[in-house]
């Protein structure tokens, strides 16, 4: 897959993603990254890409060109295909694992990243498929939302992880958390391993998970589980396992 960041500050962007399991995708082949500096694209000589917003209001406000002839220059290198273009921004739907799920089946994603007070809403129209914000408050700039965005959806890029297990299993694929989770010493300041997990019994061990992510999802995030359809057999399960933790 190949992404690509339009940015003012590429280097961020870059360095992040060149990192840990991005970082081996790329070197790989699996997927692609090009950072794009917005200012390369100024109509001026000091690679100003910012003005005053009409209408008054602190700060300023990126102005379509350079954001356009940046996206423009793209779509020319690729023989005229537009890479799908999102902008993030707060204005967009909240980044989701579904959401992830569907980029990460295009061949290509270019993301813009906004700063100061945004960008001029004409460019955002012309060229940007949708808005995805990574969370309901405000950062200074897109990039940390650019790498975000791209780390979830590389993950489930064939060939990124070692198999679809490593993130088939994760919280929020199957629309709750994942169960809690333990390694070794079976013993640790008096807190102790469930006894199933070490019992070897499969069917137990996944009934258990099953029933913990349930748990979790019930005391960490309610609002997943008003999704969710549990029966009362669960519910008893589970509260069973509530009061025994």
């Amino acid at each position: 897959m190949d992404f690509y960041v339009e940015t003012l500050f590429p280097e961020q962007v870059d360095s992040f993603l060149r990192a840990s399991i991005t970082g081996r995708a790329l070197t790989r082949g699996i997927i692609s990254l090009e950072c794009l500096n917005i200012r390369d694209f100024a109509v001026n000589d000091y690679g100003k890409v910012d003005d005053t917003m009409y209408g008054g209001g602190t700060g300023m406000l990126m102005q379509c060109g350079p954001v356009y002839d940046c996206w423009k220059s793209v779509v020319d290198n690729r023989g005229g295909k537009a890479p799908y273009t999102v902008y993030v921004s707060p204005k967009g739907s909240v980044l989701t694992q579904a959401k992830a799920r569907e980029l990460a089946s295009r061949d290509s994603l270019l993301i813009i990243c906004g700063h100061y007070e945004g960008i001029d809403s004409r460019v955002i129209d012309e060229i940007c498929d949708e808005e995805i914000s990574i969370g309901d408050y405000v950062l200074t700039g897109g990039e940390i939302a650019a790498v975000t965005i791209i780390d979830c959806v590389s993950r489930m890029i064939p060939g990124v992880l070692p198999s679809e297990d490593a993130y088939m299993n994760e919280s929020h694929m199957s629309g709750t958390l994942e169960g809690r989770q333990f390694t070794k010493p079976s013993e640790w300041h008096g807190r102790k391993v469930p006894d199933v997990l070490m019992s070897g019994d499969q069917a137990a061990i996944d009934e258990y998970n099953r029933i913990s992510a349930l748990v979790e999802t019930w005391q960490k995030r309610p609002d997943m589980l008003e999704r969710l359809e549990i029966s009362e057999a669960d519910w008893e399960k589970m509260l069973a396992m509530q009061k025994a933790l």
